[in-house]
Order: C-alpha cells, then structure tokens, then sequence
C-alpha cells in the first residue's frame, strides 16, 4: 500500500535567534564602534538613541547594565585620554571581537581549516605528505624514498634469495607543495573617502579587518602587512584597524606602492601581491627635496606617470596588484586600465556591495598558483 507523500515548501514566522539581552546589544555595538572608529562615547551615544526609536532594552536590562557588562567581561575598561582626562576605552578583545564580527560578515561561508590548507596543483618536492606512492623519477629528493615500500618491491622483483634493491623498485611518497602568500593590502585614506555623502572608508575597514583575521587563523604561515596611503604612505598594526579614519589628504599612491614593495622585498615567501582600495585619482607625490607637488584637478601627467613607473617596477619584482576602484568615472578607469597593463595585474571597478567577497576569491585565486 502505498503511502500519500506530499511535498511542498513549509513557510511559518520569522524566529529570532534566542540572544541573551547582552548578545543582542553586543551586535550592534560592534558594528557602532567600528563606525565611530573606536570611539566609545560616540557609539554609546548612537545606541542610546537607537534604544529610544527602536526599544531595544526594557526596565529589566538597561544600555547602563550592557556597560556594565562590557566591563566585566573585559571588553572596556578606563582610561586617559591625550588632554589628560579619564575616559573609556577598547579593549584588545574588543579589537579582536569586531575582526571576528567582520570575518563572519563578509566570509561567513568559509569554515576555519587545519594549518597549512591551501595546495598548488603541483608535486613532487612539498611539506605536506599526501599519503599516495608513486615511482622514483631522476630528481626526487632521497628524504622523499619510502623504505619500507622500496624494500617491498625489492623482494617481490628480486626475490629473497639473491636480494638487491635497484632504481626500479623505487618508490617515493608524494607530496605537495604548500603555497605560502605575502599580502600588503593599501587602503586609500584621503578625504574624497568620505566625500559626497557616502562612508567608504568604513566597508574598506571591515575588509582590511576581515582578511588580517582570515589571514590569522585560517593561513597563519601567509603573512599580511596594512598600509594606509594619504599625502604619505605609512603601515599600521592589525589592532590599529578599528580606530582607522581618513584625513585631509591628498591620494599618494606612489608612496602607497613604494612602501608596499619595501615590505614585500624583505618577505621570504615565493608568493607576494599587492591589494589596493582606492575610490579617488593619484592627486600627490614627494619630490626629493622633501616637498610635495599636489594636483587635483583631472589626471595629472606628472603624477601617474609614477604610477605606471612603479606599476612596472613591482612586475618586475613579480608582484602583482589588484586594484579595487570603488568608481566607476570613465576617465579614472582608463589610468587604472593602463596601470593594470603596466603591471600585468588585475583591476576591478566595484561598489562597496561585494567588495569583501572579491578580495577573498583573488586572494585564493593568486595564492593557489606559484608565482616565479
């Protein structure tokens, strides 16, 4: 007899995660402090509001008891400030809560793997065993030879008797290579950042935050340095990363590249790529002597021609660029077509939608591979 099975789609209310009163007001003070660049008063401010028009807490767990708890649970503590008054501060498991926040945000389909979990395509000499045999080819490392399956074939080939061991009987343990990737990633901290009524310094953050963090737990034999580029170019820690804020400046991508290729020359790893968020023109260089020549008016012939300069110079170093241009004014993607040449690298001209995602799927893209 057979059974009337019906299939279909079940559709009921939305059910809300069963936070604790703390864990819900803690997910929005994370995305709060990471807009007011650590700024606590500010982001309590901000949620004192948002708990006026949105009711977020009641009369049995106020925003003064999620203070409180912040405190206990060591994510805030006081401090003094540079004019020399008390003031409360950020912790580093704060610091370390928002990267966690921005690594789940923007890669939350990535699971964390074992050490090391990121294979090239090619075998042979490696670090990483794969548990397969294979014959001896002219080349392969003696340490590589599995004895026990050598002398195994020797006795089956040879016989016991008489026992010899020959090249034929051979064999060795494959292994692959374990393709280790030194990142620099530059993020444009000039004005126009935050120009025309739209934040894109903060999404630029939250990416930075989130790959130094994927970066640290999932591949942490790769290694990731941030610079900010603005008038100068300068690195920055991945703790300084929530407190980050653009400035008066103009856009240095010179010294931005410069810097970059600094670090990377000193790095010991085969793999090296340059990542750069930038929404505006290059607008600035140093000169020698110390000062600076400043153009913002249209692409200054000057100026990019130094780009292309060093574009050209980090191919030569075998380190390739990815542009990330959050604009889409045609002008601006022509020098970045010519830049990209110049460095045989990659550009994408991107909104702040999507922009985390991208820079994963490159990072694996171009680590995956081995670049000689």
């Amino acid at each position: 007899m057979e059974k009337n099975v019906k299939k279909g789609f079940l559709f009921k209310n939305y059910e809300a995660p069963n936070l604790s009163p703390f864990d819900k007001l803690f997910e929005i003070f994370k995305e709060l402090i990471t807009h007011t660049s650590g700024d606590f008063d500010e982001a309590i401010d901000w949620l004192r509001q948002l708990d006026v028009e949105y009711k977020l807490t009641d009369a049995n767990y106020t925003i003064d008891d999620f203070i409180e708890d912040l405190k206990k649970k060591g994510y805030i503590r006081e401090e003094i400030k540079p004019d020399g008054t008390s003031g409360t501060g950020i912790t580093a498991k704060t610091e370390r809560a928002i990267r966690q926040a921005a690594l789940d945000q923007i890669f939350g389909n990535l699971k964390k793997s074992g050490t090391g979990n990121h294979k090239t395509k090619y075998s042979g000499n490696g670090d990483e065993k794969t548990g397969e045999f294979r014959e001896y080819h002219f080349g392969d490392g003696l340490e590589n030879i599995s004895l026990t399956e050598s002398l195994k074939n020797a006795q089956i080939n040879n016989g016991v008797g008489e026992f010899q061991l020959t090249e034929n009987d051979l064999v060795v343990e494959d292994a692959q290579f374990k393709a280790q990737m030194s990142t620099v990633l530059m993020i444009d901290i000039s004005h126009s950042m935050i120009l025309y009524g739209e934040d894109r310094i903060t999404p630029a953050k939250k990416v930075a935050m989130a790959l130094a963090e994927l970066i640290t737990t999932r591949y942490p034999k790769d290694t990731i340095d941030i610079l900010v580029f603005g008038n100068d170019a300068w690195s920055i820690s991945i703790k300084d990363l929530p407190y980050l804020n653009v400035g008066p400046y103009h856009t240095n991508t010179v010294a931005g590249l410069q810097l970059a290729m600094d670090i990377l020359r000193r790095k010991r790893n085969t793999n090296k790529q340059i990542f750069m968020i930038t929404d505006g023109k290059p607008s600035c260089v140093r000169e020698k002597d110390g000062t600076y020549y400043m153009n913002s008016n249209g692409l200054d012939e000057y100026i990019v021609e130094q780009c292309y300069n060093q574009a050209a110079q980090a191919r030569k170093l075998h380190i390739p660029i990815t542009t990330f241009m959050i604009a889409n004014d045609p002008y601006l993607q022509k020098f970045v077509n010519r830049f990209t040449e110049a460095n045989q690298g990659k550009a994408f001209y991107t909104g702040l939608k999507g922009l985390g995602e991208m820079i994963f799927e490159d990072y694996e893209t171009n680590r995956k591979k081995k670049i000689k």
